[in-house]
């Protein structure tokens, strides 16, 4: 959770109670300690380290700014100046997690202190006025389970934000002729969402490896780590090969600054390298630099909001929606060549050949069972979405290359989905529960969230703190 940084802000109003403000304060910067939670504080702009006037608002924005907080936490520690807040959020364009702690008990004298939550209703109306999205976090006390969990839950979605807003994919290769499914509007990507593309061509590619074969060190790395951890079923000339490409397309995602790769894995590369990519893919995969196959540019954009939602916690797995389950009514086969990371196999994984092409280097396993989140990001005509969703995953016949089957709820429901669109036959998947993240850091990146079962009032329940999923 270190690496996003939050901007603390406190707030209070002038007619209530100053000094139980800052006593609140000071008790949730306490337990963001205990959190192991990274944020800005204000207490050097003025003595109280509040905000509830503009002059200190100015310079809490400069700060914020100064340090690139990934989010903004603004506790209610009595009413709180809303105005003052909502300035400061519409300034700084990041998400923004709005919670007071429960207030006490009247006094003898009904005398009440800060009127925490109706400040928050307040603050709500204010922002929403200012066009400025937010995150509510229930009106909870600082021990309760509710506050930890809201705060883990804002962090991950702070963290799809600052990835999805900060991408550029490495693209090797145009699509696939025959994969008109897996276009994408260039130009649209990057004026709608800031989704950056860095085309290279295949020879770049090439000569790349060339380099790093020569060099020797990393490719003979990474054949180790192959030998130690997966069955090679290749010849060692072959594996070389398989070692250079991942060390290649690393060195091309860095030169370019990108964050994912789309690559066109067939049918050039086989002329050029005589390999599959998909163990190559499968290692930069294992390290959390997501590899998506047949240039889709939406699957690498999927992959990166995943792994940004999993906090690190859970590799991903790029797969086709391929077959129906032989037995199970709402069973369906995900299945890809060979490109899923190690760590999602339930078996030493080999290293071998795929199903429909006669070159070596992809990667044959069963992933492991358990419970998984699906998602697709999309979009055509203009428009973009999310669709998400529960699975787990079942037993089923065994495959060639990296398999799981899934059961999910409603399988004819899903399926009319992905045929209705505007999603293709690619997904993501990851072994962690992260639909509610992903659902909320939809309103955040102008994307419209899409569940294929009919949960959101149950989602939005979950990020009201009212259950546990």
């Amino acid at each position: 959770m270190n690496k996003i940084k939050l901007g603390f802000a406190p707030t209070r109003r002038s007619i209530f109670s100053a000094p139980d403000a800052i006593k609140y304060a000071d008790l949730t910067r306490e337990r963001l300690g205990e959190l192991d939670v990274s944020f800005v504080d204000i207490k050097d702009i003025n003595e109280e380290g509040l905000l509830y006037n503009e002059a200190d608002r100015i310079k809490i924005a400069e700060k914020f700014k100064a340090e690139k907080v990934d989010g903004l936490f603004f506790p209610h520690g009595n009413f709180g100046t809303e105005y003052e807040v909502a300035r400061l959020a519409k300034e700084l364009n990041v998400p923004v997690l709005l919670w007071g702690p429960r207030d006490e008990r009247p006094d003898e004298n009904g005398v009440r202190l800060r009127d925490s939550q109706c400040g928050l209703f307040a603050t709500g109306k204010v922002l929403r006025r200012f066009q400025v999205p937010f995150t509510y976090m229930t009106n909870c006390r600082l021990t309760d389970p509710e506050f930890e969990r809201g705060i883990r839950d804002f962090l991950a979605v702070c963290n799809v934000v600052k990835v999805f807003r900060n991408t550029r994919i490495l693209q090797i290769g145009p699509r696939p002729f025959d994969f008109w499914s897996t276009m994408c509007n260039e130009g649209e990507l990057l004026e709608r969402f800031n989704i950056q593309l860095s085309p290279i061509p295949i020879p770049e590619l090439t000569k790349e490896m060339k380099k790093v074969k020569e060099e020797g060190t990393e490719v003979a790395k990474i054949m180790a780590y192959c030998h130690d951890n997966m069955c090679v079923k290749i010849r060692e000339n072959e594996l070389k090969n398989v070692a250079a490409l991942k060390a290649a397309m690393k060195n091309l995602a860095e030169k370019y600054g990108c964050n994912a790769i789309a690559i066109q894995c067939w049918n050039a590369l086989q002329g050029e390298i005589g390999i599959m990519p998909c163990a190559a893919n499968s290692l930069l995969n294992e390290e959390g630099i997501p590899v998506v196959c047949e240039t889709d540019i939406h699957g690498a954009v999927t992959a990166l909001l995943m792994e940004a939602a999993g906090m690190d916690e859970a590799r991903t797995f790029f797969a086709d929606w391929t077959v129906r389950h032989p037995d199970n009514e709402n069973g369906e086969l995900l299945q890809h060549c060979g490109p899923w990371p190690v760590s999602v196999a339930k078996e030493k994984p080999s290293i071998g050949y795929p199903l429909a092409f006669d070159h070596p280097g992809a990667v044959e396993a069963e992933a492991k069972h358990g419970d998984m989140t699906l998602c697709r990001f999309d979009g055509d005509n203009g428009e973009y979405s999310l669709l998400l969703g529960h699975a787990k995953g079942v037993e089923g016949p065994y495959t060639k290359g990296t398999y799981v089957w899934v059961e999910v709820e409603n399988l004819k429901r899903l399926e009319a989905k992905l045929v209705e669109g505007p999603y293709i036959h690619h997904c993501v998947g990851i072994h962690k529960d992260v639909v509610p993240v992903l659902y909320e850091a939809c309103k955040y990146i102008g994307v419209k969230p899409d569940l294929y079962d009919p949960i959101e009032e149950q989602v939005k329940a979950y990020l009201r703190g009212e259950w546990d999923g």
